[in-house]
């Protein structure tokens, strides 16, 4: 069986969906690997270190498109690209099909068997394959670094003969998996660190850190199967906004890592709040990219609101690309050796498992996941 692995073209994507390592490992167990050349160069791969591992490495890209009974990358295909697929072949990526219904189409119409990354469960079993969890833990770290870089302010206290200086106060809202990471990191940094999430049970996370939780009484709230916060209402929304002002406004920094899946991020920081602040002051907002937590914030920008810088870049693991690159290829790894069949050399994508039914959008030139279906109904 034939892997392709194209170089990823997204703009600033610096992270690559194999690795060497990886790479030698699954050409081990019977995979002949094609790649794109210069596909690590961004994550500090070189080409020499993929064909010591036995990658060939090809210039033509259309070729490995075509001739690969297996793509994988980071990004989703470009459109024009869906066509130059093998029809029956795999392509494992990032899809983020909830939004990308003529995407999806094309798959299916090309005959394509679509696997998304950001399907996969919140399952024990699924742990190991969770990309959106590997690269949100990296992102929580950016976050932090980003943070104290822009502040004027240095994070941990200081006793020094010229005086003591307060540790900086940061504010992280949202206690997911890059919200902890964000948390855990800016103690490691000596902040004095509070965090709010909409569902109660982060509580005792938040305190494990050595953080403050923010209690803020939301009424009825908790979370999905998958462990995800569910939508509040407009009236939640409001009591959250007014019982995070006063923190707002005493913090240094503010981090917001509020998501909904598949669905546009709440505004969670309005301009009221950022003009309240001091200035110097940091806000982050990781979910920039889904529309944005903070009022005012800009897609790969950083604007400056009252005196308060508010930082909206994207692709957030992309800056640590390396280590991004090498859990995304762990994930990958690993759910290709969860399905590989090592007597029939074929991956056996069997459509009553429930990571299967989680991820697999498009099979046979139909659109197979129920919920993607019923969307683009």
């Amino acid at each position: 069986m034939r892997i392709g692995v194209p170089k990823e073209t997204w703009p600033g994507e610096l992270r690559t969906a194999l690795v060497p390592a990886n790479a030698k490992k699954l050409i081990r167990s019977g995979f002949e690997i094609v790649a794109e050349s210069g596909l690590g160069l961004g994550s500090g791969f070189s080409d020499e270190a993929y064909i010591d591992a036995g990658v060939t490495l090809h210039s033509d890209r259309q070729s490995i498109l075509a001739d690969s009974d297996l793509v994988l990358r980071v990004r989703k295909p470009d459109a024009s690209e869906v066509s130059g697929l093998r029809r029956g072949g795999i392509h494992i990526s990032f899809l983020d099909p909830f939004n990308e219904q003529a995407l999806v189409n094309s798959l299916a119409t090309h005959g394509v068997t679509a696997i998304s990354m950001e399907m996969i469960p919140r399952s024990t079993r699924a742990q190991k394959m969770d990309a959106l969890s590997s690269q949100a833990n990296l992102a929580g770290y950016v976050t932090v670094i980003q943070a104290a870089y822009h502040s004027v302010k240095a994070f941990p206290m200081m006793m020094t003969p010229s005086g003591t200086i307060r540790p900086c106060r940061v504010f992280v809202i949202g206690v997911g998996v890059a919200g902890l990471q964000a948390i855990a990191t800016a103690k490691r940094l000596g902040a004095r660190v509070e965090a709010f999430d909409t569902r109660p049970v982060t509580a005792e996370q938040v305190r494990s850190l050595g953080a403050k939780f923010v209690e803020i009484d939301l009424g009825e709230v908790g979370q999905t199967e998958q462990g995800y916060a569910k939508a509040l209402t407009d009236e939640q929304i409001a009591l959250q906004k007014e019982g995070q002002k006063k923190v707002i406004a005493e913090s240094d920094v503010v981090i917001t890592t509020a998501q909904l899946f598949g669905r546009r991020a709440p505004v969670i920081v309005t301009r009221d709040m950022l003009e309240a602040m001091q200035p110097g002051s940091v806000v982050v907002d990781m979910a920039v990219e889904s529309g944005g937590n903070v009022e005012g914030s800009v897609l790969n920008q950083i604007t400056e609101i009252g005196g308060v810088k508010v930082i909206g870049q994207g692709n957030l693991p992309s800056e640590v690309s390396r280590n991004a690159s090498e859990m995304y290829s762990n994930n990958l790894l690993n759910l290709i050796e969860e399905f590989w069949d090592s007597e029939t050399k074929q991956l056996e994508l069997n459509p009553d498992d429930e990571i299967i039914q989680a991820a697999v959008i498009t099979r046979e030139g139909e659109i197979v996941n129920e919920t993607i279906r019923n969307l683009n109904a």
